[in-house]
């Protein structure tokens, strides 16, 4: 899938949905608008590109698909790196979207819950809802790739909190770094697990060294 495809990807989804034709691409801008702003390294159209690429290897497993593309759309609409409820406040923009298209009431509030879980990336202990947990995987993928594609996320993250020095910035990441490592789990599905659990535990690990050798 190339980036071109997201705008047909979106009519497509609003079309199966039946959205008022008004809406449709006024809301396409807004998203465009949103993950092209210049501020943004590593949340924009790309990340998307790679949420889906993934959602659609899973897509036989998936049991609301068309809910969980809204939500891939929508998780990081709102992003300010100073900010701590992006989350939230994405969720709240979804809803107000996704009630102006009609969209069944019941859906809208899972997409809502399924934007909002990817501000602590776990579950309910005893939640069964794989759609979520495959989400999740999937926004956390990044970090079990390979060292060089780990690299270039940091670099572009990085970029984000450009407006932090140097000495800042690695305290708040280190932080970072240090309570996914403590986690027992990353990962929310076995396939995850299995595949990129490892890999991300020693990207991060290796991270947190590099910064911890920087004065």
């Amino acid at each position: 899938m190339k980036l071109e495809h997201l705008e047909y990807r979106w009519h497509q989804l609003m079309r199966r949905q039946k959205a008022p034709a008004q809406y449709i691409v006024p809301l396409w801008r807004e998203i465009l608008s949103a993950y092209t702003n210049p501020n943004r390294h590593y949340h924009t159209l790309q990340h998307l590109l790679d949420l889906f690429t993934q959602a659609d290897q899973f897509r036989t497993q998936i049991d609301d698909f068309d809910t969980l593309e809204l939500s891939i759309w929508y998780h990081d609409i709102i992003y300010q790196c100073l900010r701590k409820d992006n989350e939230e406040k994405s969720a709240l923009f979804a809803k107000y979207r996704l009630e102006a298209i009609n969209y069944p009431r019941q859906k809208l509030v899972c997409c809502y819950d399924q934007i909002n879980a990817t501000k602590k990336h776990e579950l309910d202990k005893n939640s069964k809802d794989l759609d979520t947990a495959l989400l999740l995987d999937f926004d956390l993928s990044i970090l079990g790739r390979d060292w060089a594609t780990y690299e270039k996320y940091c670099d572009k993250v990085r970029k984000e909190y450009s407006i932090f020095p140097t000495f800042l910035y690695n305290r708040g990441r280190k932080k970072v770094l240090r309570q996914l490592l403590e986690r027992p789990q990353l990962y929310q599905t076995n396939y995850y697990v299995e595949n990129f659990e490892s890999t991300a535990r020693e990207n991060l690990q290796r991270e947190l060294e590099i910064l911890s050798s920087k004065k």
